[in-house]
């Protein structure tokens, strides 16, 4: 009964579903650009109203704002970026040397004009002219022009505090390495242009492999943020009395009297971690019709929501308390200067009572401490810890949270206390008993450990996580983490809560719940998923029709298939914008896989690999594709290829675990489908594999530890019940067959499997 069943069921699921990643897969290392924007633009002019309105520039904003202009000049907006000169360059050129892991670089001047010596694209020393500046405090980097339009950023950055050059941490001297200085990870026109420019339009041909990249200004000016002016200063050119009625002066963007949300969103666009999906146009309706936020990740940020990586605050302030009780950016930051409207405690007291939290009673801590001066009362040390940036750059955390030390001990998160340099020679437990001899010993609960056991795949913190994604009273981005978490965790309580998620009234929720739907690989509904394809929200149609694409059969009306198509187009249109970076590529890639188009995905996953040899997604679909066409041994080159780079990534080493087991090479099967096993400890799928393929090696007592594994961790799954009783019933152990059997009968009673087992055993035994 049992040996085509075993074969067949171990290779049942194709055996790299479990590298699959069949979402929006955007890396950024810091914000990314994309699509052209199609309604719009004929280089600076807009259409979309009743008229055409242009960018006007600064100097048209200063004749009659000039209390704002000066506000904004010299700020960090105006110095966001220049032409390096004379004037703008703060760095030492002057024939001055840098030694960095024995590698001399130097920077010079001819004429007017800067240069750097170091190694360039092929590794070889050469003379670099520097194009432009980039900042000014506390740091300034360099860009150099390339050809096909490319601007590139110096990785050797200037300390304008300590006036010293030194490395950024992302630096690299492999000239091969995606993040080395001359390629895609430090490329300027989509890594880092959108925000420090004003109006720009990224222009990659993705045909040439070029850009053509504009803007209106150099920096980060006034229609930055108001959008183009021309019909304002035409409004605001007339005769006081001659001027008519209009909405909002004429301004594109209202800035006044507008909900704090709405404000917030003005400045996410650039002070966020995100993905892009269009150019910004200030036409937008929604920020996710150009934008994606990035999740709370492992990668970006601790368990409990703090700050790890560089996220640009908005995805920390959409966390804090401030968010959900409408304080905005302009209650604390003057939005034309950049800086704090009060210093110290007073800004937080224009909202907070002072004789309830700037006393004693409250912060315990004195303002002179042993002699000195104390930053223990000071609020935003308190409740806003830096982390530090770029090397030098210290940015204050926006979740504006409480400190938990608590948390720190069980989850190993960052506090105030002890990890933001007040009380770093004291230990966790010390904080800990002072804060409970101050504020009690009761602590609010936290999702900080749903975070980290979901990250892991544990099955425990599955209803908590369910849970926390459907509660509308935390912050959308903590519900849609939550939500992107059940991908490790494909049973009916996941796809139920999804399938609900579809319908959330936030767009990033929505959005997660199809990209997780998409990653989990299930039969999907059409009747749950198509309707997305209409969502008003360009981020939410696109991923759906990622979903809608990959449907078995679907039975469509020839308006569906005509609404099909058009999303189909976008999602087309904003990868192959982003297709200057690997994950433009890749996801191009999906689309054509899921459509059938295999050798057009091949192509994309190569030129993924091409833009950056370590992108294991591409590597892993390409392998896939490969698997698919009869390739196997390609496919088994770059598993190992990914392997080699990332060791400890276990999917992959299940994959290829599974792949050698297709080639029946079942010996070498074991060794990394245990490897896997060890390293996904919650996945009873790996075990059952595992399983059947010490029975296929006639390892039986392994065979046996390795499904009562898979069912400890399952116990009503079907398939692992019928796999064990099998198991037993070829090693003659009856009686626990017989038990499964019964397990089976009860569990599934329309299935006949369950009594055909008993019914043989019956027989066997009676003979």
């Amino acid at each position: 009964m049992a040996d085509d069943f075993l074969k067949n069921e171990l290779l049942k699921k194709k055996w790299m579903i479990v590298g699959i990643i069949a979402t929006l897969v955007i890396i950024t290392v810091i914000p990314l650009s994309f699509y052209r924007a199609k309604v719009l633009f004929n280089r600076n002019s807009i259409s979309g109203t009743d008229q055409k309105v242009d960018f006007a520039g600064r100097g048209k904003c200063k004749e009659c704002h000039k209390i704002e202009f000066d506000r904004w000049f010299n700020s960090d907006h105006d110095r966001a970026m220049d032409i390096a000169d004379n004037n703008t360059v703060l760095g030492d050129f002057n024939d001055s040397e840098f030694v960095h892991n024995g590698i001399t670089r130097r920077f010079f001047k001819k004429g007017e004009k800067f240069f750097i010596h170091t190694p360039g694209p092929d590794g070889e020393f050469a003379d670099f002219q520097v194009s432009h500046v980039f900042g000014f405090n506390p740091l300034q980097q360099y860009l150099v022009s390339f050809p096909g339009g490319r601007l590139q950023c110096l990785t050797i950055a200037w300390d304008v505090i300590k006036e010293q050059w030194y490395v950024l941490p992302n630096h690299t001297d492999d000239h091969e390495d995606w993040l080395h200085w001359t390629n895609q990870g430090q490329n300027w026109n989509g890594m880092c242009a959108e925000c420090h420019t004003t109006n720009l339009k990224k222009g990659y041909n993705i045909s040439t492999d070029t850009f053509n990249t504009t803007w209106s200004e150099i920096d980060v000016s006034c229609e930055s943020c108001h959008g183009p002016g021309s019909k304002h200063v035409a409004w605001a050119e007339q005769p006081a009395m001659a001027r008519r009625q209009t909405d909002n002066f004429d301004l594109v963007v209202k800035t006044r009297n507008i909900a704090s949300k709405d404000l917030i969103e003005i400045c996410a666009r650039c002070h966020s971690r995100r993905s892009s999906i269009d150019d910004f146009s200030h036409f937008h309706k929604d920020t996710m019709d150009y934008m994606i936020p990035s999740l709370l990740t492992a990668d970006l940020y601790y368990p409990d929501g703090q700050i790890l990586d560089e996220v640009y605050v908005y995805g920390s302030f959409m966390q804090s308390k401030m968010f959900l009780r409408d304080v905005k950016c302009s209650d604390c930051h003057d939005v034309h200067s950049q800086e704090l409207k009060m210093e110290g405690n007073t800004l937080c007291l224009t909202c907070h009572r002072a004789d309830t939290y700037d006393t004693a009673n409250h912060h315990f801590h004195k303002k002179i401490y042993k002699g000195k001066e104390s930053d223990g009362d000071d609020c935003i040390k308190c409740h806003m810890p830096e982390r530090t940036y770029m090397g030098i750059d210290e940015r204050a955390d926006h979740s504006i949270r409480i400190p938990r030390p608590d948390l720190t001990k069980q989850y190993n998160t960052p506090n105030s206390c002890n990890t933001a340099g007040c009380h770093s020679d004291k230990t966790v437990q010390w904080t800990n008993e002072y804060m409970a001899k101050w504020y009690g010993q009761k602590k609010r609960p936290h999702y900080a450990r749903f975070l980290l056991e979901g990250r892991s795949g544990n099955l425990d913190v599955l209803p908590e996580l369910i849970t926390l994604a459907n509660d509308q009273l935390f912050p959308p981005n903590v519900r849609a983490t939550a939500l992107s978490l059940l991908v490790s965790y494909p049973v009916e309580e996941s796809f139920k809560a999804l399938e609900t998620a579809l319908f959330d009234s936030e767009a990033l929720v929505r959005q997660t719940a199809i990209s997780t739907i998409n990653q989990l690989q299930f039969d999907k509904d059409a009747k749950f998923i198509f309707p997305l394809l209409y969502d008003p929200v360009k981020a939410v149609r696109i991923q759906a029709a990622l979903g809608v694409v990959s449907i078995k059969n679907p039975e469509f009306s020839k308006n569906q298939k005509k609404v099909l198509r058009t999303v189909i187009d976008e999602y087309t249109d904003a990868m192959t914008f982003a297709s200057d970076f690997p994950s433009g590529r890749y996801n191009l890639g999906l689309m054509y896989s899921a459509l059938g188009h295999s050798q057009k995905a091949i192509k994309n996953y190569e030129n993924a690999i091409k833009i950056d040899s370590r992108f294991f997604p591409a590597l892993n679909n390409l392998a896939l594709l490969y698997n698919n066409t009869g390739q196997n041994k390609k496919a088994e080159v770059l598993l190992r290829q990914i392997l080699e780079i990332y060791p400890e990534m276990h999917e992959i080493t299940y994959s290829l675990g599974l792949l050698l087991a297709e080639e029946k090479r079942y010996q070498d099967a074991v060794i990394y489908i245990k490897k896997a096993a060890g390293g996904l400890p919650e996945r009873p799928r790996v075990h059952y594999n595992l399983g059947l393929l010490f029975q296929l090696i006639e390892e039986n007592n392994d065979a046996e530890k390795a499904l009562l594994t898979a069912l400890s961790l399952e116990p009503q799954n079907f398939d692992f019940l019928y796999a064990l009783a099998d198991h037993y019933l070829k090693t003659n152990n009856f009686n626990n067959a017989l038990l499964l059997a019964q397990q089976m009968k009860e569990l599934f009673p329309d299935n006949k499997i369950g009594f055909e087992i008993e019914k043989y055993i019956y027989r066997m035994t009676n003979k």
